[in-house]
Parts: structure tokens; sequence; C-alpha cells
């Protein structure tokens, strides 16, 4: 099992900034790759970022040059740094884990808006 909590969305104004984080807790030394999901209204949820435990790095064409993932291994931790927000970017957040063995586990969500 893993235990996954994200933090950090909220309101911002277009062009604005934001970080997520997300805490992981459990078996994490079973994690291959972590990874931001999206979910807007009325929309799939989509791939935003991924990071391998090797550390490479998985882009949607979308946030690319706009958005950052990295860890902080020491903190169990993931990030999201997201610059340049624009409305369409307006979604609920979620952190997931990949186990090497195929279970996912995902977090609650964040929600993070952005205005124009």
């Amino acid at each position: 099992q893993v235990q996954l909590v994200e933090s950090g969305g909220g309101l911002v104004q277009a062009g604005g900034s934001l970080r997520l984080s997300c805490a992981a807790s459990g078996s994490i030394f079973n994690i291959n790759t972590m990874g931001w999901y999206r979910q807007a209204p009325g929309k799939q949820r989509e791939l935003v970022a991924s990071i391998t435990s090797g550390g490479m790095t998985n882009y949607a064409v979308s946030v690319k040059g706009r958005f950052t993932i990295s860890t902080n291994n020491a903190k169990n931790t993931v990030y999201l740094q997201m610059n340049s927000l624009k409305p369409e970017d307006t979604a609920v957040y979620y952190c997931n884990a990949d186990l090497w063995h195929g279970t996912t586990f995902s977090g609650q969500g964040t929600q993070v808006t952005v205005s124009s």
C-alpha cells in the first residue's frame, strides 16, 4: 500500500505560478513511476507529467516548457512546479504512484483554478 497526499493547489491569475506537492508514505520502495494527472470538468483524466525512479521525465505537450516535475527522495515527495499558468490548466490535479508489479495508487486530488 502507498498513501499519497497532495497539497499546493489554489486560485491564481493567468501567467502566475503554483507548486504542487505530493507526499508518499507506505511501501514507497515499490514505486517505479510517480506522476501528476489532471481532470477538468467534462473531460477525461490526462497525464501531465511523470518521473521514473531513475529520474526520466515525461510531459504532456500542452505543459512542456511550463511545468517541471521533480522529487525530493529524502522527503518522499514529488513536486509539480507550474509556471505561466493558463485558464485551460484549470483542473483537479492528482498524484499517482505506479508500483513495479503494476498496481497504481492515486491521491485525493487538489484543485487548481486559473482565472483569466
